[in-house]
């Protein structure tokens, strides 16, 4: 398979340079490997010219062309029309050594696929305990793995709000268990749910979607939105063999009070695209699962030695749902 390789960036060089190191060293490589720069600067371009990288495109956008949804759609626009599959990886992310070579081998296993995930495995520890374990309350047990629950999902088994859905799939009101939900078994699973950053998809399914601008900037949940709309007409997977590393690095990250916003309102129009008229239930079920996290993240002000952020993403959390509310 012919396979092109996108990389949105902004104003992270050297994790770029990493990532890129990484693919260096995949059994399979890229036909091209398009660098999508939302950059306000030009250290990225010149970190690039001083390291050389095979079948790479360059590409510094304009500010028209700015942010996550738009330089995918800006890069897509540019891949080679022989390509037939298109992979999008995080720039602050490292690959496994057999990242490409599993993950497009899934296309070989399901035909189907319409686009195939790849698993982050450094994020969480999990523990295999086999078949019929009962896990404990602060656990989550699935495919005989259990990994530890964090403290929003406890308190929502608790008062009946969980996720009624397996790991990658969307419940009718929204606050899914996301693949990160999904164990490190070397298994194959369908999901309606995959990760922007460690995904792929056939090209024709990108001549037929783009990443909708509705989500500006930074993104978050655009995968959501995306994923969503093309599962409605076909079939997702992850690999849970297709490994790399998540890095979260801090630089060209929003700030606090306009990602709680973001948290917010993206979650909202990703919900509605989902279930575009949800039932009361479905409603009920959503703004109560949102004050509760609302709730936990102000919590953290009291707890966490980050106060300040704890309160600007607290507030924009506030501020991002009174406007949902208004509207």
């Amino acid at each position: 398979m012919k396979f092109s390789l996108i990389v949105c960036t902004y104003l992270r060089p050297n994790p770029l340079v990493a990532l890129l190191e990484s693919v260096n060293n995949q059994g399979l490589y890229p036909d091209e490997i398009l660098i999508i720069d939302g950059s306000t600067n030009t250290e990225t371009q010149e970190i690039l010219q001083n390291n050389s990288f095979q079948n790479l495109k360059y590409f510094l956008v304009p500010k028209e062309h700015r942010g996550l949804t738009k330089q995918r759609n800006f890069g897509i626009s540019k891949v080679s029309q022989n390509t037939e599959i298109v992979c999008f990886l995080d720039d602050d992310t490292v690959l496994e050594k057999d990242y490409f070579e599993q993950l497009l081998n899934t296309y070989k296993v399901y035909p189907e696929a319409l686009g195939v995930g790849g698993y982050i495995c450094n994020e969480t520890k999990w523990d295999y305990v086999g078949d019929n374990y009962q896990p404990a309350k602060n656990e989550f047990y699935f495919d005989g793995w259990k990994r530890k629950e964090g403290t929003r999902f406890v308190l929502r088994k608790k008062i009946g709000l969980d996720s009624d859905c397996l790991p990658g799939f969307s419940p009718s009101f929204s606050h899914a268990r996301s693949v990160a939900f999904l164990p490190p078994s070397d298994k194959i699973y369908e999901a309606e749910l995959l990760m922007g950053g460690v995904s792929s998809f056939k090209k024709e399914i990108l001549d037929k979607f783009q990443f909708s601008t509705y989500f500006e900037g930074y993104g978050l949940y655009e995968d959501a939105d995306f994923c969503l709309r093309v599962a409605k007409t076909g079939k997702l997977f992850l690999n849970t063999k297709a490994k790399l590393n998540h890095y979260h690095e801090a630089s060209g990250r929003p700030n606090q009070y306009l990602y709680g916003k973001m948290i917010v309102k993206n979650g909202w129009y990703v919900w509605r695209v989902k279930n575009p008229n949800p039932v009361l239930k479905d409603r009920f079920k959503w703004h109560s699962i949102t004050a509760l996290l609302t709730i936990l993240r102000f919590s953290n002000i009291f707890t966490t030695s980050k106060r300040k952020q704890a309160f600007t993403e607290t507030a924009g959390r506030v501020v991002g749902w009174f406007q949902i509310l208004i509207k």
